[in-house]
């Protein structure tokens, strides 16, 4: 009988172990995204002062990181047309998932600072998920 009760302890012990090796491979495939921001701002100064400091607070928050910042406007690197005509300012950030950044767009705290970001510029944001290497 207790050959029965080690058995199935062991099976209990290998299943656990082998849904939790999947968890973990599920995790590793998901690709990075990117979320690309072209931005034309109406006010520099107050955009550098008041909104810019505040968001990159919020996006640290949510786990995402700023990779790249631009713009003509001596704030940030600069922004090289390749093909059209290069934004005055342009952002990438990069989050672990889709899901991560959606959390952060949905808090009510980027809400709060992104309406500050409103009255000096205007934004075109998207994202690009990264590719598997």
């Amino acid at each position: 009988m207790k050959m029965h009760y080690a058995v199935a302890l062991a099976m209990l012990a290998g299943f656990g172990l082998g849904a939790a090796a999947v968890q973990g491979l599920h995790a590793q495939a998901q690709s990075p995204v990117y979320a690309v921001s072209e931005i034309t701002m109406t006010d520099p100064e107050g955009y550098g002062k008041e909104y810019a400091p505040k968001i990159r607070e919020v996006i640290k928050a949510h786990g995402g990181r700023l990779i790249a910042i631009g713009g003509a406007d001596g704030m940030a690197g600069k922004v090289t047309a390749v093909e059209g005509e290069a934004p005055q300012r342009a952002a990438v950030q990069v989050w672990d998932s889709a899901e991560k950044y959606r959390g952060y767009r949905d808090d009510p705290k980027f809400k709060e600072v992104r309406k500050i970001g409103d009255k000096y510029a205007k934004f075109r944001t998207f994202l690009v998920e990264g590719v598997a290497q």
